[in-house]
C-alpha cells in the first residue's frame, strides 16, 4: 500500500485513482470481463438513444411556434439537460471498468463531475417548471406573461449553479487528504459531501412534489366552481392536460433518481451492512434510462409535440417528394392557396388556450 504524502502533509495528491480504490474497498477489475463489454455496449447504446431523442426535442420546440412559451421553454432546458446527461454517460462508458485504473486523479473528477452537473441541472430545471406552473395555474392562465429575456436569464442561471456544483469536490470538498472519510461508491468523494449532494437532491424533490400535490388540488377545485360554458370547459381541460404531461415527467424523474439518491445517503453515513455496491451498477442504469423517457412522455401525452416529432423525422422523405411533385405540372387555385394558409397558423383564444383555425370554426388544440 502506497504511503507518499505530498509535501509532508496528509493529503494524497499524487497517488493514483487504484489507490484510492483499494482503500474504500472497491475492487476494480483489471482485465475486462464479458460483463464489461454488455455494460460498456448496453451503455453506449442508451446514450446515443438519449442524445437523438432529446435533440429531437429541442428541435421540435425551436421548430413549432406554438411552443414558444416560457413552460415549453424550460421544458426544452430539460431535454438540453438530458441531452447532457447522456453526453456525461457516454464519457463515462469510455472511462469505465477496466479503464478507471489508468484515469488520473484530475480526469476522475472530471469524469463524476459530468454527472453531477447533468443531475443538477435536471433538479433546478423541475424546480424552476414546478414554480412557473405554480405562478401560472394559480392566475388561471395557460402560459406566464413571464419575458422570454427572464426565462433565459434563469437558463443561464441553472447551468451556472450546475457547473459549480458539479466542480465542487474538484474545488476541495473530496477525501484526498482524509483516507477515512472517503466514499465507498466514489472513493475519492468525502462522505459527508454524499450526505449533502443527496440530502439536498431528496429535499428539493419533496418541494416540488409539495408544489405540485397543491396545484392539482387547487385546479380541481377551481374546476367544480367554474362555468360549463364550452371555452372555459376546453381551456380547463388544456391547462390540466400540460399539468398532467409536466407531472409524468417529475414522477419520473423522481422514481428514476431517488433510488441512487437514497444508496449515496446509505454510503454517505457509513452503512457498512447496506451493501451499496450491490446495487450500485443498477441504480445507475436507473437513472441513466431516465433520460430518454421525457421524450417518449412528449409523444404520448402531447399530439402537437408528437406531429413536430414527425415532421422531423420525415423532413428528408417529404423533401424528395416534394421536389417530384415540383418536377410535373401542377396548379393550386386562389382559394386552394388561401385555405391552405387558414389550416396551418395557429393562433389563441381570447381564453389564452392556443387554438387551430380550420374551416369555418376555431378549435381548440389538442
Amino acid at each position: 500500500m502506497a504511503t507518499m504524502k505530498d509535501n509532508n502533509s496528509k493529503c494524497y495528491y499524487s497517488e493514483s485513482v487504484k489507490f484510492f480504490y483499494h482503500e474504500s474497498g472497491k475492487n476494480i477489475s483489471e482485465e475486462w470481463r464479458s460483463r464489461d463489454y454488455v455494460i460498456v455496449t448496453l451503455g453506449l447504446l442508451v446514450c446515443v438513444i438519449v442524445m437523438l431523442s432529446n435533440v429531437l426535442v429541442i428541435g421540435a420546440i425551436l421548430r413549432n411556434r406554438r411552443f414558444h412559451f416560457p413552460i415549453y421553454y424550460l421544458l426544452g432546458n430539460l431535454a438540453l439537460a438530458d441531452f447532457f446527461a447522456g453526453v456525461s454517460y457516454f464519457h463515462l462508458m469510455f472511462h469505465t471498468g477496466p479503464w478507471t485504473i489508468k484515469l488520473s486523479v484530475l480526469q476522475w473528477f472530471v469524469r463524476q463531475g459530468l454527472v453531477d452537473t447533468s443531475l443538477t441541472a435536471s433538479v433546478l430545471n423541475l424546480l424552476a417548471v414546478a414554480v412557473e406552473r405554480h405562478q401560472t395555474i394559480f392566475n388561471m392562465q395557460l402560459h406566464s406573461t413571464m419575458s422570454t429575456r427572464r426565462v433565459f436569464i434563469i437558463i443561464l442561471f441553472i447551468w451556472l449553479v450546475a457547473i459549480v456544483m458539479g466542480l465542487v469536490p474538484t474545488m476541495g470538498w473530496n477525501c484526498l487528504c482524509d483516507l477515512q472519510g472517503c466514499s465507498t461508491m466514489a472513493p475519492m468523494y468525502s462522505r459527508s459531501y454524499l450526505v449533502f449532494w443527496a440530502v439536498l437532491n431528496l429535499l428539493t424533490f419533496s418541494i416540488m412534489v409539495a408544489v405540485y400535490t397543491r396545484i392539482f388540488l387547487y385546479v380541481r377545485h377551481k374546476s367544480k366552481q367554474m362555468s360549463q360554458h364550452t371555452s372555459q370547459m376546453r381551456h380547463r381541460e388544456t391547462v390540466f392536460n400540460l399539468m398532467k404531461t409536466v407531472s409524468m415527467i417529475l414522477g419520473c424523474f423522481v422514481l428514476c433518481w431517488t433510488p441512487g439518491l437514497v444508496l449515496l445517503l446509505l454510503d454517505g453515513v457509513g452503512c457498512e451492512k447496506c451493501e451499496v455496491l450491490k446495487y450500485e451498477k443498477y441504480f445507475l442504469v436507473l437513472a441513466e434510462c431516465n433520460s430518454f423517457f421525457n421524450p417518449i412522455i412528449y409523444s404520448f401525452r402531447d399530439n402537437d409535440m408528437r406531429r413536430t416529432f414527425e415532421e422531423l423525422l420525415c423532413y428528408l422523405c417529404r423533401r424528395g417528394k416534394n421536389n417530384q411533385d415540383n418536377s410535373g405540372v401542377h396548379f393550386n387555385t386562389l382559394e386552394h392557396e388561401n385555405y391552405k394558409s387558414r389550416t396551418a397558423v395557429p393562433i389563441e383564444g381570447s381564453n389564452g388556450a392556443p387554438l387551430i383555425r380550420g374551416g369555418s370554426e376555431d378549435m381548440p388544440a389538442s
